[in-house]
């Protein structure tokens, strides 16, 4: 199979439980309008559990990665905070295996797309911090978790003219839907602000200097506009392009 028939290979970093609840054993689960998001963008999405270890030998077989999202935060201690916010929960081994992922995906200058908590932990891989709980942070802020339905708008966001998110999308405005309570504080170097909520808040990061790396605040999953669709198009023909390239070698 050549690499113009072969589907781009889309690595999605799951979500994790412990025993108890729905299962009496520790389980993995992803909700299926991602894998369909990436399938129906042309993509062969392929779920990832966390194994921290593998890491590496994942990011050699994927074309690209999506980070996904999830109700949980990333550990205030991996970026220099000195204190933890009481809202604030963790789940260290799934953090571990998509920082260690991330990182590995960043090396191979793989597409890299992070979808809300996805986002947060690209800002922080690359050396950025976090705002722990958004309502105690930001004056006037945003009802950021939603309480609508998230197969409907919660806000707009602003999108940079010229950025790669305005090049996907072509629009200046994007309705989203919104569910999360942490944002980019401070964004890594290098990395530019290309969204913002009318609040501020930051809803969307991007680095000019890769072939494609994006972060999104919402979730584009849900299919909300045509924008949304497009991220996950855009997204699957960076990998296809270099896939394509990497087989012409």
């Amino acid at each position: 199979m050549t690499a113009a028939s072969r589907r781009p290979l889309i690595g999605l970093t799951l979500d994790a439980e412990p025993a108890g609840g729905w299962s009496k054993l520790p389980w993995y689960a992803l909700r299926q309008n991602y894998f369909s998001a990436v399938s129906e963008a042309g993509g062969l999405p392929v779920a990832l559990p966390h194994e921290p270890e593998l890491a590496l030998h994942y990011a050699q077989t994927l074309d690209g990665l999506v980070v996904t999202g999830g109700a949980f935060d990333v550990d205030p201690a991996l970026y220099g905070a000195g204190s933890t916010h009481a809202t604030v929960t963790t789940k260290d081994r799934r953090t571990r295996f998509e920082w260690a992922i991330t990182e590995a995906a960043l090396a191979r200058d793989l597409p890299v797309l992070g979808i809300c908590g996805g986002q947060q932990l690209l800002n922080v891989v690359l050396g950025g911090t976090l705002i722990q709980h958004i309502p105690d942070a930001v004056p006037e802020a945003l009802a950021h978790e939603q309480p609508n339905p998230r197969t409907e708008p919660g806000h707009e966001v602003e999108v940079l003219p010229e950025s790669l998110l305005h090049r996907i999308t072509g629009t200046t405005t994007l309705p989203v839907n919104s569910a999360h309570h942490q944002a980019v504080e401070q964004p890594a170097p290098g990395l530019l602000v290309s969204g913002r909520a009318p609040d501020g808040v930051v809803e969307a990061i991007e680095d000019p200097e890769r072939r494609f790396l994006l972060g999104v605040q919402w979730h584009p999953e849900y299919a909300i506009s045509p924008g949304d669709g497009l991220i996950f198009r855009s997204f699957v023909e960076a990998a296809r392009e270099r896939q394509m390239r990497e087989e012409a070698r």
